[in-house]
């Protein structure tokens, strides 16, 4: 026997069929996401070719975090400045300002790279990781693809001038969200809004973070600039508000001011059209479902993540979540087994499908009390 189980939201919510039209934002690519439910809210030429400029820094770091992560790297190692590191403090670009033949902490570098965006700073990183900035940008591109991003190629740890050093605002946006998700405490250092570095050979030098949403009221909390003179200006940035994140990214900005004011108002237009629903919790029990032969009765099933739907305030209407499954379930059942399907259908179209699984196990009972609950089926049709 085959059975469904709905249940109604009541709140007449109405599931995303992403549209754009009567939005726009002043940006040659641009790209919105809410992070939980990972739906795009906005896209704007997502997919065009760019030059990520300094929001290059992002893979350099997350390549430091891995190597952390797997003990392979510590926060208090050193690294020794090269003179190719030090030439671009002196060559005009964003710079930590540190010397040759300093010996510089993995913390300090990060610091310098996320907050101060410094240019020397990567390069004594990647050397120190990978002996030469070349074979570290190598480990960057094969990040990339691992984490899914496929039409990029990172060519040095900077973001500086390099024709190919190659990304998209869909990329840069996954990389974000692989970054937040993967390094929370990490990322906190993307919403420091300024760094002291007591430098060699003159005065500690204080630089504040090029991100202008820190500076607003918005709650940003990441995640970083660039610029380049063709590429013009552009910003992956993140906001974290009333238990939603969303994560933007825009390159081909006019001005600082328009990077400044068109980001905002892309996620403002995310915040204040959609709404965020969490359909199911992960690990948590959703419902009871029948076990017939079985030494218990019934089984609780659960998801093994979250499940989150975005909604558009604008056109509200019923949201529909099944749990779909043949039923009663025979036992033996083991623990985490798929054994029922939940279905998310907005005007009669699935636009989500999830396993559920068993919480626990159930064995079968022996064949007496398998006889007695078969007749007893026969007679009264009670399992």
């Amino acid at each position: 026997m085959y059975k469904r189980l709905f249940i109604y939201i009541l709140l007449s919510f109405c599931f995303i069929k992403i549209a754009f039209a009567n939005f726009d934002i002043k940006v040659r690519s641009a790209i919105l996401q809410d992070y939980y439910s990972g739906e795009i809210l906005f896209e704007k030429d997502a997919d065009r070719i760019i030059f990520p400029a300094s929001m290059t820094k992002i893979m350099t770091a997350i390549i430091a975090f891995d190597l952390i992560k797997n003990g392979d790297l510590n926060l208090n190692d050193k690294f020794i400045v090269s003179e190719n590191a030090w030439r671009l403090s002196e060559a005009g670009y964003s710079s930590m300002f540190i010397m040759v033949g300093d010996e510089i902490s993995l913390e300090n570098l990060l610091n310098g790279i996320i907050i101060s965006s410094g240019n020397d700073a990567c390069v004594a990183l990647a050397e120190g990781i990978a002996g030469t900035e070349e074979e570290f940008a190598i480990l960057m591109t094969e990040k990339a693809r691992e984490i899914g991003m496929e039409n990029t190629n990172f060519a040095n740890s900077s973001g500086i001038n390099n024709p190919d050093n190659l990304s998209t605002v869909r990329d840069i946006m996954i990389m974000s969200n692989y970054l937040i998700r993967n390094y929370p405490n990490f990322y906190k250092l993307f919403k420091e809004t300024k760094f002291t570095w007591d430098r060699t050979g003159g005065e500690p030098i204080t630089q504040g973070n090029r991100n202008p949403l820190l500076y607003k009221n918005i709650g940003a909390d990441g995640i970083k600039t660039g610029y380049l003179s063709y590429e013009k200006y552009s910003l992956a940035s993140s906001i974290n508000r009333n238990g939603r994140r969303l994560i933007a990214v825009g390159s081909g900005f006019n001005s600082k001011n328009d990077r400044s004011r068109e980001s905002t108002k892309l996620l403002t237009y995310g915040l204040t059209n959609y709404d965020l629903v969490q359909i199911a919790r992960a690990n948590e029990p959703i419902q009871k479902i029948n076990v017939w032969l079985g030494k218990e009765d019934f089984i609780e099933v659960y998801t093994n993540k979250d499940i989150y739907k975005t909604i558009k305030k604008a056109k509200k209407k019923l949201l529909k979540v099944s749990i779909n499954y043949f039923g009663p379930i025979e036992a033996p059942i083991s623990k985490d087994q798929k054994i029922a399907t939940l279905k998310v259908v907005y005007d009669q179209e699935i636009v989500g499908e999830y396993d559920l699984l068993s919480s626990r196990e159930v064995k079968k009972v022996n064949f007496i009390s398998r006889l007695i609950r078969s007749i007893n089926y026969l007679i009264w049709g009670d399992v």
